[in-house]
């Protein structure tokens, strides 16, 4: 079976979303398997389920694969929310790994939660989080101007 893992994850078929998007996160974090792929993809959305509350948390889970909305909706957010910066360093701590990977493992997925998501909803989410997660997501970070 061939998977074109550039293409928009929202119009795939239902039974194939969360393969498809183990495959988009595999080819963005180069990962050598796919089982290292859903490693990073549990990891960094177990994550994020811990920072995001309210509607986004909602209209993302249901953008996502069910699976994928499983691991996101599983964890309670925290009363504390985390800067980009130490969310990467949470992770990194939860799974023993170094920062360095940590960070690919955090982008890598995050890339294919915004292929999911589409513009106005990641905007929304990034808007809703601490500073520092647009760059995780492969945005500039914009600061307005004082």
């Amino acid at each position: 079976m061939t998977i074109d893992v550039r293409a928009p994850l929202g119009v795939q078929q239902h039974g194939t979303a969360y393969a498809q998007m183990l495959e988009k996160v595999r080819y963005e974090g180069a990962y050598p398997t796919r089982e290292r792929a859903e490693e990073a993809v549990r990891l960094v959305l177990a994550g994020l389920g811990r920072q995001l509350t309210g509607d986004e948390r909602v209209e993302l889970a249901a953008c996502l694969p069910t699976e994928a909305a499983r691991v996101l909706t599983a964890e309670i957010p925290s009363p504390q929310p985390l800067t980009g910066w130490a969310f990467v360093k949470d992770l990194a701590t939860r799974s023993g790994a170094a920062l360095a990977p940590t960070r690919w493992d955090t982008g890598s997925v995050f890339a294919a939660v915004a292929a999911c998501a589409g513009p106005d909803l990641t905007a929304r989410i990034l808007r809703q989080l601490p500073t520092g997660y647009a760059l995780l997501f492969g945005r500039a970070e914009l600061v307005p101007a004082a």
